[in-house]
């Protein structure tokens, strides 16, 4: 094993964020409508969730369905409202047409961000060429993490592409941290940590119920046992 694995749950609100807390998590990612697969949040929720718990947060900026920017000025407004309700962290991605990073949305929000620490999303498991987004994107400032699930399809695709960019560490675009989540399970994780990866999310696995419930703080307990070879 190599140093204490990140745990990220993702919170709709704060009753979810004391929950993970609870449990065990490092972080939280923060969204709403996870029937659109996640966005972002209102300040005000943000505020709430800030003033519940302790821990990190990462905020989503992701408006529609998708992996499109759409309004990236709204987007920039948006972002704006965040950081002056006192988010310092984000997650966000997003790709053009043709399955390439879209790179003057990402640069633009980048910037808007001002060195605060961030993760390019899913979106990656969509691109058309993984490598070549890896390495367009590696000088923005604050980037230093990846969600992946290494493909489209979740982990049990993606683990010998999340094995194979683990062992590509320190090469120009890898320097990223890989945290991979997307259909994650508990018998996964030896195989991802003997690879090196200690950096894992978890949303409807966290939830007893699914997504129709709240984060379990039981759920995530067993999580935080496992990760820490318990």
């Amino acid at each position: 094993m190599s140093k204490r694995a990140v745990l990220e749950v993702i919170a709709l609100d704060v009753e979810d964020a004391v929950a993970a807390q609870a449990g065990g998590a490092d972080r939280l990612e923060l969204v709403t409508d996870m029937a659109a697969d996640g966005l972002t949040p209102s300040a005000s929720v943000f505020a709430g969730i800030r003033a519940a718990v302790d821990i990190d947060l990462r905020v989503m900026l992701r408006l529609t369905d998708g992996f499109a920017a759409g309004d990236v000025s709204r987007l920039v407004g948006v972002a704006e409202q965040l950081r002056e309700a006192g988010a310092d962290q984000f997650v966000l991605g997003f790709l053009d047409g043709d399955g390439g990073v879209d790179l003057a949305a990402v640069e633009r929000l980048a910037g808007v961000l001002d060195g605060c620490a961030w993760t390019f999303h899913r979106a990656i498991d969509r691109a058309a060429d993984r490598d070549a987004l890896r390495k367009q994107l590696a000088g923005l400032p604050g980037l230093d993490t990846y969600l992946t699930a290494g493909s489209p399809a979740g982990v049990d695709e993606g683990l010998p592409t999340l094995v194979a960019e683990a062992g590509r560490r320190g090469e120009p675009g890898y320097g990223q941290e890989l945290l991979v989540g997307g259909g994650l399970r508990l018998e996964h994780v030896p195989q991802l940590r003997a690879a090196g990866i200690d950096a894992f999310h978890i949303g409807g696995a966290a939830r007893s119920a699914g997504w129709d419930g709240a984060v379990c703080e039981q759920a995530v307990a067993e999580w935080r046992r496992v990760l820490d070879g318990e």
